[in-house]
């Protein structure tokens, strides 16, 4: 849009030049071809972590490794990535779970009773506590497999109405990946 402002922060900015945005957007283009819009905006203003006053709203921005949850502090809101409470995940090792965890659990802490994300539909607190239950399942369920196959099948016994099954592949993948 013109005349409007893009923020990134550093790590956003990292991920999507030559991180792993990057290397997502280069596997969409072959994938897609002509029909995926490969722009990512260049003309970025770097936002620092911390408190900002942005259109006379005050959020605190928290970078992560993909780029940054934003707090409006004055609703209880935070935006993130993805949550999706009914939905699995993309959880590269236990040690990536554990770390999905501290994030959420820092949500509750700090009394967030509203989740926006890019992915999916508004969520709270129950939604929050659901997913930190899901991913410390996750990481016993793989503690019992002996290769991704045997993990995506007890996973998708433990949870069947769950949606992303794409996610899931990928998940048992990533956690039997030599």
């Amino acid at each position: 849009m013109k005349n409007v402002t893009t923020y990134g922060t550093k790590s956003s900015i990292e991920y999507n030049s030559v991180g792993g945005g990057s290397n997502l957007i280069s596997k969409f283009i072959n994938a897609f071809q002509t029909s995926f819009d490969p722009l990512v905006e260049k003309d970025v203003s770097v936002i620092k972590d911390g408190k900002q006053v942005i259109g006379g709203i005050n959020f605190i921005i928290q970078s992560n490794n993909e780029a940054y949850d934003i707090i409006i502090p004055e609703i209880n809101c935070v935006y993130t990535h993805m949550l999706g409470h009914d939905c699995h995940s993309i959880v590269a090792n236990s040690n990536h779970a554990d770390g999905m965890i501290h994030q959420l659990n820092h949500f509750l802490n700090d009394g967030i009773d509203l989740v926006l994300t890019s992915h999916y539909t508004p969520e709270d607190q129950k939604d929050v506590k659901t997913k930190i239950a899901y991913l410390e399942n996750v990481k016993e369920i793989a503690k019992t497999c002996h290769n991704a196959q045997e993990m995506k099948e007890k996973i998708e016994l433990e949870y069947p109405n769950y949606s992303g099954l794409n996610y899931l592949d990928m998940t048992s993948g990533l956690f039997f990946t030599k």
